[in-house]
């Protein structure tokens, strides 16, 4: 019998499997340093893009970090029970939830600046290896 018609079903021959192995292995590396900070790794990347902008809506967060309302309602929650943003509605437009950083919020940064240089020492890459790897997948997220 020729199975041949079934090697597209292997897991060798899929291109999902190492992504997500290696998105796994990733968060691996991360946990014992968010651990310190006390966030996971989706309240993590959350605070990134509140660290950057300051006040944004949670539409605008979702679509920064692929995340939908479902996913970051909670997240973007728990971040206000620790003091790390507060959420408020938009004068202009009351549908609109805003979150912003407190001062609380803006200390954690601050130990937070420890960890992405602690992972890229973790990773094996050359500098050229991670420009390339970073330009593919995000080439591959503006597919999705």
């Amino acid at each position: 019998m020729d199975n041949t018609q079934f090697d597209a079903l292997k897991l060798e021959n899929q291109m999902c499997f190492p992504l997500y192995a290696a998105a796994r292995e990733v968060m691996k590396l991360y946990r014992p340093y968010l651990d310190e900070l006390n966030l996971t790794y989706t309240q993590y990347i959350t605070m990134m893009v509140v660290w950057e902008h300051r006040s944004c809506s949670v539409k605008e967060l979702g679509e920064k970090l692929h995340l939908d309302s479902g996913t970051l309602t909670p997240v973007v929650k728990s971040l206000e029970q620790k003091g790390f943003v507060r959420r408020f509605r938009s004068k202009e437009d009351e549908r609109v939830l805003l979150v912003e950083i407190t001062d609380d919020g803006m200390k954690l940064r601050e130990q937070a600046a420890a960890v992405p240089p602690k992972i890229g020492a973790c990773i094996r890459l050359t500098p050229e290896e991670a420009g390339t790897l970073y330009r593919l997948l995000y080439k591959v997220l503006g597919n999705s």
